[in-house]
């Protein structure tokens, strides 16, 4: 039964025999799009996760910045290839197994539910960085972020078979609210950090004035801002990738799958993809110490010829 219901719902937005030459253009240009975000999805993650390993960031932050690494390169390296695979067989009218069907669900679902969590923990941890102070480094140790991270696949893992064990339509209903609740709790978080960061700012300013501000504090709450800040990015990108699917899931589940639902409910799976090619620019871009390592590497890479 199960494996009917993941089947069921991946050939709802199969094109019908009528649809086939309308959206034959669409399939070419977002099967030329996806073959590109393969590579540069396991190109960049993996360039990214051997820079995490090397910078000397905190232990927690790092653990969860290499947990969204892997996630992102395991899109990258199963989830986007059974979608380009899916999309060339429907450009070739060629119908495949339901065995392929439910392995790219059960990837995309797994994958990209690891990476939404492991943008929640990173909001959470920053959250905590901020208003814990000096007691972050003894509650928000290794192990205990570790034993997050593996709940968080634990629940990933849950979510992906979910699709195949219930009707397409409550599974959509359960993703979107899930969905819509974590997305509202990270917003509410990043507030908290936000009125936090700026109080933290204007209190440091006025030690500085008073000139007994120690250097210390000053370069703590500076690292804490930027981090926060860089970690806001993440966040903001993502949000932008995966709304759409969020979406998707509610039109899915009370529309009449017409061409028009199709092609967006196959973009937003586009936009997934897209987040996970996206991740390691933001850390490179907003992450002194990500981007430090990354041009180390480069530079061991390539040739020096002056």
């Amino acid at each position: 039964m199960g494996n009917t219901h993941g089947f069921r719902g991946v050939l709802l937005y199969q094109p019908t025999s009528t649809e086939y030459e309308n959206l034959r253009s669409w399939h070419i240009s977002n099967c030329v799009l996806n073959t590109f975000l393969i590579i540069t999805a396991i190109v960049f993650n993996g360039i990214t996760i051997q820079a995490i390993r090397r910078t000397s960031l905190p232990q927690p932050v790092k653990t969860l910045l290499l947990n969204l690494g892997v996630s992102d390169l395991g899109v990258g390296l199963l989830g986007e290839p059974f979608y380009v695979g899916i999309l060339v067989k429907w450009l070739q009218r060629n119908n495949t197994t339901g065995a392929f069907y439910t392995a790219f669900r059960f990837t995309l679902y797994l994958f990209s539910a690891a990476s939404f969590f492991g943008v929640m923990a990173l909001s959470g941890d920053r959250f905590l960085a901020v208003h814990l102070h000096l007691r972050y480094q003894e509650l928000v140790t290794h192990k205990r972020v570790v034993a997050v991270v593996i709940t968080l696949w634990v629940f990933s893992a849950f979510f992906s078979l979910l699709y195949l064990w219930v009707s397409t339509n409550i599974s959509h209903i359960v993703f979107a609210v899930s969905g819509v609740a974590c997305l509202v709790v990270s917003a509410m978080l990043y507030f908290k950090i936000y009125f936090a960061v700026r109080r933290h700012r204007n209190q440091i300013q006025a030690l500085q004035v008073q000139q007994v501000a120690q250097i210390g504090q000053i370069a703590n709450a500076a690292m804490l801002r930027k981090s926060a800040v860089g970690v806001f990015y993440v966040y903001l990108v993502f949000l932008l990738c995966y709304l759409p699917q969020i979406s998707n899931f509610v039109v899915v589940a009370i529309c009449d799958l017409s061409a028009g639902v199709k092609v967006f409910s196959m973009s937003s799976i586009t936009l997934l993809f897209l987040n996970s090619s996206l991740n390691p620019v933001i850390y490179c871009w907003k992450m002194r110490h990500i981007r430090r390592a990354v041009l180390d590497m480069l530079r061991n890479v390539i040739p020096n010829h002056s």
